[in-house]
């Protein structure tokens, strides 16, 4: 067997991967339960802190994709052994990366409040909304910086610096929320929902430059622009283009989970609010093996070693399910007091309660889809992933989610929409699979 195929390899991957992709869950997560908790407006603020952490994922998970792509590219690279013939191509790939998201900065600042109107916010959710995003979303370069530093990294065979990265963004964000949220007495004043974005902005920034930090003097990789483009900067666009339009597909999704929920009224979205960031938290927290399947199945594609590609995706798969398993155990025994972290409002607790079985026990299914959704973006198959989830979203998720809407399924309908989604999304990927790479094996 492959000696990056033992569970210790694995697993130096999978953990620190972990670990690094719960980040920016992990800060929204913090958001919510925080200002879920502030006196009087905590109900309003969590709506808010909802619907504009739905948007900011949406352009960070767009824009967000070429990581995914210089890591395949530098992965294989890595596994055929001529790593020496790509270091040029991150400055590149970076530059254009921040160049976009500035446009995108630009272009949806002014107009935030017709942005969440349609988002059905209005009144005071609608103006706490754009006090949020008029903060927050200055981080949305600094985390698309850090994100794309993190797939070099991951394409070098090395999750713990990103880890490391992410430790220290989400220690910093919860210090800083509990002081600027609550306020210190006769030091600080309490800036509530305004406190959480600036939380949140300075520990973005501090884990960009802890990123560029490690890049720049632990890495060959050289930020430098030189020319011409490299060869292939040309299939990282392609790449990163069809993770754009995956990308949309997926988030046209959340949002219309996020608008469907925000109509049901404030206790609905609030209890979505808990309910998204939790799916999102165990999404990342097992997508650490989807990484390690990223981060191997290129290296073993660029070797050409089929055998250990085969094995590489039962072994995660395998690994990812008891870590869901474990989720689901803790997630049942905690059931009600987890609620009890994110709001005090019985409503939106008895809401929430409604519907969280259906998160737990849709995880399972979760998980191998998306350790087959790593393993194809290791293997470079960004246009597959493309077809996959378009079909999933637009002939699964949104005829369930307007089925449960006529007839009046509430929360129920868009979490039972959910659950088919990822169903939809995971056969196709392993139906590909194993029709793709079975015949190519050496001991099939």
């Amino acid at each position: 067997m492959n000696p990056a195929l033992t569970r210790k390899n694995i697993n130096r991957l999978a953990v620190p991967a972990i670990i690094a992709g719960i980040a920016e869950p992990v800060l929204s997560i913090t958001d919510t339960a925080i200002v879920g908790n502030i006196p009087e407006t905590g109900l309003e603020s969590l709506a808010a802190v909802g619907i504009v952490g739905s948007f900011l994922s949406m352009l960070i998970w767009i824009l967000g994709q070429t990581r995914s792509a210089i890591s395949a590219i530098m992965a294989q690279f890595y596994g055929a052994g001529k790593l020496a013939d790509v270091t040029s191509l991150p400055a590149q790939a970076i530059s254009l990366n921040i160049g976009v998201s500035l446009l995108i900065l630009v272009a949806t600042l002014p107009f935030s409040r017709e942005i969440f109107g349609l988002l059905n916010a209005s009144g005071t959710i609608l103006e706490y909304c754009i006090s949020y995003y008029s903060i927050r979303v200055w981080g949305f370069p600094l985390t698309l910086l850090t994100f794309a530093i993190m797939g070099i990294f991951q394409g070098l065979q090395n999750t713990g610096w990103p880890m490391l990265i992410a430790i220290t963004g989400a220690s910093l964000n919860i210090f800083l929320d509990l002081i600027l949220v609550y306020g210190v007495p006769d030091l600080i004043p309490a800036l509530h929902l305004e406190g959480a974005a600036w939380a949140s902005l300075i520990a973005q920034a501090v884990m960009a430059v802890m990123a560029l930090w490690l890049l720049l003097t632990r890495t060959p990789v050289s930020l430098s622009l030189k020319w011409p483009l490299h060869p292939e900067l040309k299939r990282l666009v392609g790449m990163a283009l069809n993770l754009f339009v995956r990308t949309l597909s997926l988030n046209a999704a959340l949002l219309l989970a996020v608008r469907e929920a925000t109509a049901l009224g404030d206790r609905y979205i609030g209890a979505h609010t808990i309910a998204i960031n939790l799916w999102l938290f165990a999404a990342f927290f097992v997508d650490g093996y989807s990484a390690a399947g990223k981060i191997l199945g290129g290296r073993f594609l660029g070797a050409e070693d089929y055998d250990s590609l085969w094995l590489l995706a039962r072994k995660t798969a395998r690994y990812g399910l008891w870590v869901s398993l474990l989720l689901m155990v803790t997630s049942g025994v905690f059931y009600t007091g987890i609620g009890r972290v994110f709001s005090s409002d019985p409503m939106v607790l008895e809401a929430f309660y409604s519907i969280f079985f259906i998160v737990i026990l849709g995880l399972p299914v979760n998980t191998v889809a998306f350790i087959y959704d790593g393993i194809f973006k290791g293997l470079g198959q960004m246009r597959y992933l493309r077809n996959v989830l378009l079909g999933a979203t637009f002939l699964v998720f949104v005829p369930v989610l307007f089925l449960g809407k006529i007839l009046e399924w509430g929360l129920y309908g868009i979490w039972i929409a959910f659950t088919c989604w990822m169903v939809a999304r995971g056969v196709p990927l392993i139906w590909k699979f194993r029709r793709k790479f079975r015949p190519l094996l050496q001991k099939a």
